[in-house]
């Protein structure tokens, strides 16, 4: 079926989703609601009770025919060919899913002297104090952000009692990994000592600088032999018997 300008086909009820997100064009005004074009085979009704969270009493006070809409779909019934809208934007974060240290993005729908409010998808939106804005120091919020401003926060504080919420917009500083520490060197045992003296004693000595032929001692002169060894030792033993 093609759409109301003959250019594109209209998607059927059975391709809708509860909490899809469409853009629409106000066909309707009446009392209870407002009729939206959103290229299905129907229109869909937004009641007055969905046109805005505060409270409304003329739904001419909020839309007029021919104006675009940002709505979510609520329900739909292809059998009955009905389609329910909202202008509310669903919840997103359940209470149980807002957590401190959580990272999320946002949308600031408000500003204030003290900080401000930030719509993250939660049942209200949360507050970011205007020391939470930055790192420095902020003497006026609007020097941060304005209204409309995607911004990514995190949440610090969550009172479900007070329905609260406590935001952050500083970032945390980097995690700077210290550098590892060189582990002081062990003081050797007296035996390891020991055994690195003897090590050293059975090390071959270093090569002694060349001398002349005629001038080296003779291997006689400069070492005893081993029988003039035994000899020097059995007189000596000989000595101390008598």
């Amino acid at each position: 079926m093609e759409g109301p300008d003959g250019a594109a086909p209209r998607r059927s009820l059975e391709e809708l989703q509860v909490g899809q997100e469409l853009q629409g064009t106000v066909t309707k005004v009446e009392l209870f609601g407002a009729f939206v074009n959103i290229g299905a085979e129907r229109d869909g009704l937004v009641h007055i009770s969905n046109l805005r969270k505060e409270r409304v009493n003329r739904v001419e006070d909020v839309v007029a025919v021919g104006q675009a809409v940002q709505v979510w779909v609520s329900k739909v019934d292809p059998a009955s060919g009905r389609v329910e809208l909202t202008m509310v934007r669903p919840v997103l974060l359940k209470w149980a899913d807002l957590k401190p240290g959580l990272r999320i993005d946002g949308t600031v729908v408000k500003l204030e002297n003290f900080g401000a409010f930030v719509d993250v998808g939660a049942e209200r939106p949360g507050l970011v104090h205007v020391s939470e804005m930055s790192n420095d120091y902020v003497a006026n919020p609007a020097q941060i952000a304005k209204e409309g401003d995607k911004v990514s926060v995190t949440v610090l504080e969550v009172d479900r009692a007070k329905r609260q919420i406590r935001l952050t917009m500083k970032q945390a500083p980097e995690a700077v990994e210290p550098e590892p520490e060189e582990a002081p060197e062990a003081v050797p045992s007296a035996m390891e000592l020991a055994l690195r003296r003897a090590m050293a004693g059975t090390e071959s000595p270093e090569p002694a600088a060349t001398v002349p032929n005629d001038e080296k001692p003779s291997a006689a002169k400069s070492k005893p032999t081993r029988r003039v060894q035994e000899d020097i030792l059995a007189r000596t033993l000989r000595q101390r018997i008598k």
